[in-house]
């Protein structure tokens, strides 16, 4: 069980921290690099190639022209969930409009500008197809998240 999660830039990491600590905690092994689909396009390819038999989801965070998502899904046969950064110019908006278009035939999950635990939950919910230990985690995450809530409705009381 394994994720790769790529950055366009190690700027990017703190929006990516709480997601790959959730991941590490449904007991999913991460890689994380910080690759860029323009400045460092092959070394992109040769880490795509690495890992094409042992990755079962990549995560792409990605800010401003935001390519770096669908160039990797061109490359490859496993999922990839695009995670939109917010950038200083156009508020992430760039960039989830850069994510999401793709054409037809390239699909790239996207889930919400600066989410990285949006990205580590549509990762594990793709491989809980996989893995039952995973789909566990889970519903156990979920079940967690509802006594959440509960109990802060019933505080304001």
């Amino acid at each position: 069980m394994k994720v790769a999660v790529i950055m366009g830039s190690k700027s990017d990491y703190p929006k990516l921290e709480d997601g790959i600590q959730l991941l590490e905690k449904f007991g999913i092994e991460v890689v994380a690099r910080a690759l860029s689909a323009h400045r460092t396009p092959n070394q992109l390819m040769n880490f795509i190639k690495e890992i094409e038999n042992d990755t079962d989801v990549i995560i792409a965070a990605a800010g401003k022209a935001a390519h770096l998502p669908g160039v990797i899904a061109s490359h490859t046969l496993i999922p990839v969930v695009g995670l939109p950064i917010k950038s200083s110019t156009l508020d992430g908006l760039d960039s989830l409009l850069s994510i999401v278009q793709m054409p037809p035939g390239i699909p790239v999950a996207t889930v919400t500008i600066d989410s990285g635990i949006n990205a580590a939950l549509m990762a594990s919910q793709i491989m809980s197809i996989k893995y039952q230990e995973i789909k566990d985690s889970l519903i156990i995450y979920r079940k967690e998240m509802e006594e959440k809530v509960l109990e802060a409705d019933k505080n304001l009381k």
